[in-house]
């Protein structure tokens, strides 16, 4: 099988293309920067039998040791771009929403301060409900665009950011076979042109292209301690989630941050359960249960897909066994 377009490219390890560091070789993966070049991939993919899957930076994933011959897949990390679009800011899926905050930060936008640090693209945020704390990512949006696999001829689509269902790390994406593109954000007030220029300067970095969550966190806190003018209430949120995420190991080694998502009815995290049940340190093949959070599963070097998933089931077996409910997954498994 031949892909008609320089979009694609075949044979390629999809380690690269993950926090978790793991992945097998893909037949065929393609790399669009636009969301016309979104819809091309998705056109080509149908017209040759192929099953698509979409990611961005590939933090909230697990990818499979032998993936599926007859898969696609699109990384959107390079889709990235964002402008005015009247009052509202356009941007693209791909967008690293570590770089709203920074957006936030240099034209003074309290905004986009939670996204700090949330290890992910905007697709992947909207797809999920990404969440620090009490922030949400549904709090500031207006308009989601999007391409409907069922109706790839449609073109892109847009729905208002109130219907999207939105709820504890869930939304009406994930019930549908929609494909993000981009959103149209709210603000408080308007972005200046300069603070847009200014953020398009970041575009241009490597470093927006790593699959580590160590590079991404420090390339990230660089950017925000080479700005000494930020306000102090700015600076002192944004120094407040590097506290946490450092503080917590987040970034220590490869993963996926979370792995299962919290159940509120319990009264407590899913870290905490695990701390409970001594699992913490737990390890199957070259994965662990992290040592200093109980809800993060590592990849100390070379741990395959089936590991973490050893991990994942251990934990819901036991979690059942003591406390009555299979903990959910946050984590895609591919």
């Amino acid at each position: 099988m031949q892909m008609k377009s320089e979009l694609f490219v075949s044979n390629i390890n999809l380690a690269s293309f993950s926090t978790y560091d793991i992945g097998g070789d893909a037949r065929w993966l393609a790399a669009p920067k636009t969301a016309e070049e979104v819809l091309t991939a998705l056109e080509q993919a149908s017209a040759s039998g192929l099953l698509p899957f979409l990611f961005g930076m590939g933090s909230n994933l697990l990818f499979p040791d032998q993936p599926s011959k007859e898969m696609l897949f699109i990384s959107l990390r390079e889709q990235v771009d964002f402008h005015i679009k009247g009052e509202r800011l356009y941007v693209s899926a791909g967008t690293p929403m570590s770089l709203l905050a920074l957006l936030g930060l240099y034209g003074g936008l309290p905004d986009f301060e939670f996204t700090f640090l949330l290890p992910g693209t905007l697709g992947g945020g909207i797809y999920m409900n990404a969440k620090y704390f009490d922030r949400q990512i549904c709090d500031v949006l207006d308009t989601v665009y999007y391409i409907d696999l069922t109706a790839i001829g449609r073109g892109i689509q847009a729905i208002a950011g109130q219907d999207c269902e939105f709820a504890y790390k869930k939304s009406i994406f994930q019930r549908h076979p929609w494909v993000i593109v981009g959103a149209d954000l709210m603000t408080s007030r308007p972005v200046a042109p300069a603070t847009i220029a200014v953020c398009r300067k970041q575009l241009a970095a490597p470093s927006l292209s790593i699959s580590s969550l160590a590079e991404f966190s420090a390339y990230f806190i660089r950017q925000f301690e080479q700005r000494p003018n930020s306000s102090a209430a700015a600076s002192a949120a944004l120094k407040g989630i590097i506290a946490d995420r450092t503080g917590k190991h987040h970034f220590s080694f490869p993963s996926c941050g979370s792995v299962f998502k919290n159940n509120y009815a319990i009264g407590q995290p899913i870290g905490k359960l695990v701390e409970s049940l001594g699992l913490k340190g737990t390890e199957r093949g070259k994965a662990i249960i992290s040592p200093t959070h109980g809800n993060v599963i590592q990849n100390r070097g070379g741990a395959k897909a089936q590991d973490v998933l050893d991990l994942i089931k251990l934990v819901q077996e036991e979690i059942y066994k003591h406390y009555g409910f299979v903990p959910e997954p946050e984590v895609v498994i591919v």
